[in-house]
């Protein structure tokens, strides 16, 4: 029976210190008390109650406070009055900055047409839906986010192409798989999308078989019984070669491709030719180990693919998508206990206000044309091509755009090729920036606005019920100075325009949505903290698959109508020692550049000393055997350097990674840096390092940013970046929480 859990709590009322909420540091949404007393938050907690987490909190929810009360915040919205990235800033009000935007908007619009404006947002954990909703209400079809190409969104798309809908590896029923593969991803080092680490350390404890995928050699790979070592952009080759292995041997799950599966001969006819012989020379996987591995995932069951961004950074990321996603398919780990499953939420789907722009002005999108899975006619989420925005920024081609606003992305960092970004924005002739801090980005700002963060906003996350069927209430517990929900801003721009559509504060659109898929609102869900229906297996057996054919489309009908290639395929990388063998003589080293740091989230977080204590500096993994030959030793600094720019990491010394392989870690800036509007953005950024050059995937767009090429040069004493001291403490347990205010 669907039930309200803690009936009897009397948590967020007026009266009490205590809130239920959900930390939202990483994207996965785990249950916390937020303790307040004297309007100001004392203790953070993980809930017991909360089937997300169960009470545990990740390192970096035990920071939240840090990040709450960081001295370094913005506290005020603010107007640039010297030249852009001067660092000249006055103080405005929020009426002055309202009216500012609004005619702004209006300015560009009667000039150019909404098109002209180009919102921006990054990984937001609360605000996402929203930055494409405040677009469509204001009417501009351009709006975008890093990771709509090249982050968890190919995966949306190709599973909702494939499957119907997104399935996601869920622990929260504690039923737990008989084998694991992981691909491209760790979860228990770096926090997956709606999913915590938590459930996978607990499935590991029962010791299931293990397959690793990951040039690698993470603690994981060291535990598993199969650790498959490919290059860097063959995924989509190692996939189609377990395919080989599975269908040739008749190892898949007849009755279950017999009655759910369209396409399996299609499907079987694509991968004769891809086999482990032709994959080893591709991956650099033995052809012995890929058979191995494809019949262990074939023959235990129930089995759980977790796979991560990794795969999503080349041009070929959507047919490595959908070659992945035919691996549970063939062998019937769909929507049963210890496998993939579909989430049951009840709740009507987001109001994004997509069906309120017209079509005329939708197929204005950037990208409609050419990219239909990520802005046109199959887009599950439309959203425009990232490197046509920002042509048409510096070039007015196809059409100028002018006016950008940008919620909670340091752009500078988190985009490919850094100084294309940075040529990008100072085109722009008037430009937003919504942030918790002083970045790069906003320092390039015409406009910075104060946001707040996890703890002083109302938001129903929207990761977590796609696949773990937990839905949390996140609720305001303070305010700190005078900073604003996102969400809240893009309402009250909407009402100083006028505009048809999204003029509803979040709490009213929160409760809409909840009264209308279970029949009590916003201010119920706060009290209760979070919401979990009763949970059902096999519900495909009841109404088919949400696709054309009712079935799991390993063959898709839909890419085939639009001219894509319906059956996943194999693409070399366009920047490897085979595509282009002649610019490898000069850059010898295959390139890593995503490389996840468990003390931050992306780019975040480097103002927080209890988790830079972790990770005061960037480090690039390099093989013994490789630094013996450059010279090089552990701690020493050294330049990578690509055709696009270089960047300076300090070396580690790892012998679990290919002698042709060097892994960088990305997001990297100084904060600290207040000697110039940069804050250290060039010194170790890999984004320097990356290309937005085509080509690009025919679907989603997507540009490389991993598997380039690249060269290792020791850095010189004044090539070494700046190292400021870093505080050795803000004292987690806040009995100087005023120090901070």
């Amino acid at each position: 029976m669907d039930e309200l859990f803690n009936p009897d709590a009397t948590i967020g009322s007026q009266n009490s210190n205590t809130y239920k909420s959900a930390c939202r540091m990483c994207h996965g949404g785990c249950g916390v008390l937020v303790h307040v007393e004297n309007g100001d938050i004392r203790e953070i907690e993980g809930d017991p109650d909360n089937p997300m987490n169960k009470g545990k909190l990740c390192p970096l929810g035990a920071a939240s406070l840090q990040q709450i009360y960081n001295p370094k915040r913005l506290k005020y919205p603010m107007r640039r009055v010297g030249k852009r990235g001067e660092g000249i800033w006055e103080r405005i009000s929020w009426d002055e900055a309202y009216e500012e935007m609004a005619a702004k908007i209006q300015e560009a619009t009667d000039k150019d047409g909404a098109e002209s404006i180009w919102v921006g947002t990054g990984t937001g954990r609360h605000h996402f839906p929203y930055v494409s909703r405040f677009a469509n209400a204001i009417g501009t079809p351009n709006w975008c986010e890093p990771g709509t190409a090249q982050c968890f969104r190919p995966r949306v798309h190709g599973s909702v192409l494939t499957m119907g809908q997104l399935p996601i590896c869920s622990y929260t029923n504690d039923i737990y798989p008989e084998l694991l593969l992981f691909w491209g991803h760790n979860p228990i080092y770096s926090g997956p999308d709606g999913e915590l680490g938590f459930g996978v350390k607990e499935a590991l404890a029962r010791k299931p078989k293990i397959i690793v995928v990951d040039p690698r050699e993470t603690m994981l790979a060291k535990r598993a019984d199969v650790w498959l070592q490919l290059r860097p952009g063959t995924d989509d080759a190692l996939g189609l070669a377990m395919l080989n292995v599975i269908i040739g041997e008749g190892l898949q799950d007849k009755e279950f491709v017999d009655n759910w599966c369209h396409g399996f001969d299609e499907l079987a006819a694509r991968v004769t030719h891809y086999t482990p012989e032709w994959a080893e020379p591709i991956t650099w996987c033995k052809a012995a180990d890929i058979r191995e591995a494809a019949r262990l995932y074939a023959e235990v069951k129930p089995s759980m693919l977790e796979w991560g961004c990794a795969i999503e950074h080349t041009p070929a990321c959507f047919q490595t998508v959908r070659a992945l996603l035919c691996l549970p398919s063939i062998t019937g780990n769909i929507d049963q206990p210890g496998s993939w499953s579909f989430g049951m939420t009840p709740l009507p789907p987001f109001p994004q206000l997509f069906d309120k722009m017209p079509m005329a002005q939708q197929k204005k999108r950037l990208g409609f044309d050419d990219y239909k899975v990520l802005s046109g006619e199959l887009a599950q989420l439309p959203s425009a091509h990232i490197p046509t925005i920002f042509k048409a920024i510096r070039t007015g081609d196809p059409y100028p755009i002018n006016t950008g606003f940008i919620f909670g992305n340091n752009a500078l960092s988190t985009y490919g090729d850094v100084s294309l970004v940075y040529e990008t924005l100072m085109a722009l002739d008037y430009l937003v920036v919504a942030e918790l801090y002083m970045t790069p980005t906003a320092e390039l700002a015409d406009l910075i606005l104060p946001v707040a963060t996890w703890a002083e906003v109302d938001a129903l996350p929207a990761v977590p019920f796609y696949g773990q069927n937990v839905i949390l209430a996140q609720q305001k517990t303070f305010q700190y100075y005078e900073c604003v929900q996102d969400e809240e801003i893009m309402a009250e721009i909407c009402r100083r325009l006028d505009t048809e559509h999204g003029q509803e504060s979040p709490q009213e659109v929160y409760d809409t949505m909840l009264r209308s898929g279970l029949g009590f609102g916003w201010d119920e869900l706060k009290e209760k903290g979070f919401y979990q229906p009763e949970f059902k297996w096999h519900k495909y057996e009841e109404n088919g698959f949400n696709t054309p054919t009712g079935k799991i489309e390993l063959y898709s009908t839909q890419l085939a109508d639009m001219g894509y290639d319906p059956l996943p395929s194999f693409e070399e990388p366009p920047e490897s020692p085979y595509s282009t063998p002649e610019l490898a003589e000069d850059y010898p080293f295959i390139l890593i550049t995503g490389a996840r740091i468990p003390m931050f989230f992306q780019s975040e977080y480097r103002q927080l000393p209890q988790l830079r204590k972790g990770r005061r500096e960037p480090e690039c993994e390099l093989n013994p055997e490789t630094a013996a030959a450059l010279g090089v030793s552990r701690g020493d600094w050294v330049s990578i350097e690509t055709p696009r720019g270089k960047c300076r990491q300090k070396v580690k010394i790892f012998d679990g990674i290919d002698p042709r392989v060097v892994h960088a870690q990305h997001g990297w800036w100084f904060p600290e840096d207040e000697d110039g509007p940069d804050h250290g953005n060039w010194r170790s950024n890999a984004n320097t390092l990356t290309s937005m050059e085509p080509p690009y995937c025919s679907a989603m767009g997507t540009y490389q940013l991993r598997a380039l090429l690249c060269k290792i040069v020791k850095a010189e004493d004044a090539d070494i970046p700046w190292r400021p001291p870093i505080p050795e403490r803000y004292d987690s347990n806040v009995a100087d929480v005023q120090e901070w205010k």
